[in-house]
C-alpha cells in the first residue's frame, strides 16, 4: 500500500508520477480513440469522458485546459459559422444555390462533384476550412435530396479537397498562420512557392475521386428531368431574410479574407456576422430557435478532444516524436526535410495539427543554428506546412472540417463511418504525400527555389 501511494503521490504539480502520467495519457488517449472509431458510443461523450480523466488525474491542470489547450477562437469560430447558416437555412437560399449549381450541371452527378469540389478548393484556399465545409455541406445534401443518390461521395470528396485547398495560402488552415508568424513568411510567398502545388494536386485528387466513386454517381433520368423542370426561386421561404444573409455572408467573408489587416481574429469575424445577422434578421421570438441549430454535440467534441491531444502534450509525447524525427535525420537537409514533411503528415492524421504545428515550430527554428541547416531553413517550414495539412486527410478525426462535415452528415441520416473513410483517405493522403515529396525534392532542395 506505501508503494501504491508513493507512486500516487504529487510530483511536479501533479496527480501521479510523470511515468504514470505518460502511460495513463496514452491509455486514455487510445482508448478514447478506439471507442471513437467503433462509433458504439457518441464520439462528444468519449472526448468528454476522457478530458475528464485527464484532469481527475492530475496529467492536464483544469486551468490549462481552459487557458491552453481547448483552441477558443475554433469553438467560437464554429459557433458564429454555425448561427449564419441556421438563419441563412431558414430563408431557402442554400437550396437555390443547390438546385441552380445542379440544373448548370444538367443533373449529371459527376459534373456536379467536380464544381463543388472546386467551390470547396477555392473557399478553403481563402476562408477558414470549417467555415468553407459549414458553407458547401448544406448546399451539397439539397443537391442529392432532389437527385435522390448517396451524399456520402460527395461529402467525403468535399473533405478531402478542403484539406488539401487550405494549404495553399497563409490563410488557408490555421497551420499555415502559425507558421508564417514565426518563419516570417508573407502571404505572396505561399502563392509563389505552395499555391501551384496545391492547384496540380487538387486536379489530381478529383480525378482520383471521380474514378473511385464512378459507380456511384449515377443518377436516374426521370430525377435529372424533373431536376430540370425545378424553378430554383421557388425554393426560396423569405426573400428578405435571403437578402440580408447573402448581405452578412458577403461582409463575412469579406472580413475573412481582410482579417490579418485590421488585427481581428476569424471568429471574431464569424460572430461579428453572427450577431449582425441576428440583430437584423431575426425576431426575438425566433431566437430560442436559432440557437438549437448549433450543432452543441460537434462543439463539446471539440472542446473534449482538445483537451485529449493536450494531455500528450504536456507529458511531452508529441515533443519527444518530433525530436526523434529530426535526431534520426544526421543533418541532411534532403532527410530531415522529408521526416518532418512524413513525420507530420502522418501525425496530424491522428492528432490535432495545431499543436503538433506548435510543438514543431521551436525545434524547426533551433535547427536554424546548425550550420548545415541555416541555409535552407525555408524548406523545412514548406516541408511542415505541406504534412500538416495534407495529412489532415489521413483520418476523420485528423481535422476540424473533417468532423463538422460527418456531424452534418450523421444529422441528415447518412453517416460517415471511421472504416469507409479510410478506405479513400489512405489512399489519397500517401499519394499527395508522395507528390509532395517530389515537390519538395525537385522544386525546393534540387533547385533550391524555397
Amino acid at each position: 500500500m506505501g508503494q501504491i501511494l508513493a507512486l500516487m503521490a504529487p510530483e511536479n504539480g501533479g496527480f501521479l508520477s510523470h511515468n504514470l502520467q505518460v502511460i495513463a495519457a496514452v491509455v486514455i488517449f487510445l482508448a478514447c480513440y478506439a471507442f471513437i472509431i467503433s462509433e458504439k458510443i457518441n464520439r462528444s461523450v468519449i472526448a468528454m469522458l476522457g478530458a475528464f480523466l485527464l484532469v481527475a488525474f492530475g496529467i492536464v491542470d483544469l486551468h490549462a485546459a481552459y487557458t491552453e489547450h481547448i483552441n477558443w477562437p475554433t469553438i467560437f469560430l464554429l459557433l458564429g459559422m454555425m448561427i449564419l447558416v441556421g438563419i441563412a437555412n431558414k430563408s431557402g437560399i442554400f437550396q437555390y444555390i443547390a438546385i441552380w449549381t445542379a440544373k448548370s450541371a444538367n443533373g449529371d452527378p459527376v459534373k456536379i462533384l467536380i464544381r463543388l469540389a472546386l467551390l470547396t478548393a477555392v473557399g478553403s484556399a481563402f476562408i477558414d476550412n470549417v467555415t468553407t465545409v459549414l458553407l458547401i455541406a448544406p448546399i451539397t445534401i439539397a443537391i442529392v435530396q432532389v437527385l435522390r443518390i448517396s451524399p456520402i461521395p460527395f461529402l467525403i470528396t468535399e473533405i478531402l479537397i478542403c484539406n488539401i485547398g487550405g494549404a495553399a495560402t497563409l490563410v488557408g488552415d490555421p497551420p499555415n498562420i502559425m507558421i508564417g508568424a514565426a518563419a516570417g513568411i508573407s502571404f505572396n510567398d505561399f502563392l509563389l512557392h505552395i499555391t501551384p502545388f496545391i492547384i496540380v494536386t487538387t486536379v489530381i485528387t478529383i480525378f482520383f475521386l471521380k474514378f473511385y466513386y464512378r459507380k456511384s454517381l449515377q443518377v436516374d433520368a426521370q430525377y435529372k428531368l424533373t431536376l430540370q423542370e425545378i424553378n430554383p426561386r421557388d425554393y426560396i421561404r423569405d426573400i428578405v431574410l435571403a437578402k440580408k444573409s447573402i448581405f452578412v455572408f458577403g461582409l463575412t467573408l469579406v472580413g475573412f479574407m481582410t482579417h490579418q489587416f485590421f488585427n481581428l481574429e476569424p471568429a471574431v469575424v464569424a460572430m461579428g456576422g453572427a450577431t449582425l445577422l441576428m440583430l437584423i434578421g431575426v425576431k426575438e421570438s425566433d431566437l430560442e430557435g436559432i440557437y438549437h441549430t448549433v450543432e452543441w454535440v460537434t462543439i463539446f467534441f471539440f472542446a473534449g478532444l482538445f483537451v485529449l491531444v493536450g494531455g500528450l502534450v504536456d507529458v511531452g509525447l508529441i515533443e519527444k516524436f518530433a525530436t526523434y524525427i529530426i535526431d534520426i535525420t544526421g543533418g541532411s537537409i534532403t532527410l530531415t526535410s522529408l521526416a518532418i514533411l512524413w513525420g507530420a503528415g502522418i501525425a496530424s492524421a491522428f492528432v490535432d495539427n495545431i499543436p503538433l504545428v506548435a510543438t514543431m515550430i521551436p525545434l524547426i527554428k533551433d535547427m536554424g543554428s546548425q550550420p548545415e541547416l541555416a541555409a535552407h531553413l525555408a524548406t523545412l517550414w514548406w516541408s511542415l506546412a505541406l504534412g500538416a495539412c495534407l495529412g489532415g486527410n489521413g483520418t476523420l478525426i485528423a481535422s476540424s472540417c473533417n468532423l463538422v462535415v460527418a456531424s452534418i452528415a450523421v444529422r441528415e441520416g447518412h453517416p460517415i463511418s471511421f472504416v469507409e473513410f479510410l478506405k479513400i483517405s489512405i489512399p489519397v493522403t500517401l499519394l499527395t504525400l508522395v507528390w509532395a515529396t517530389l515537390y519538395v525534392y525537385i522544386v525546393f532542395i534540387k533547385l533550391g527555389l524555397a
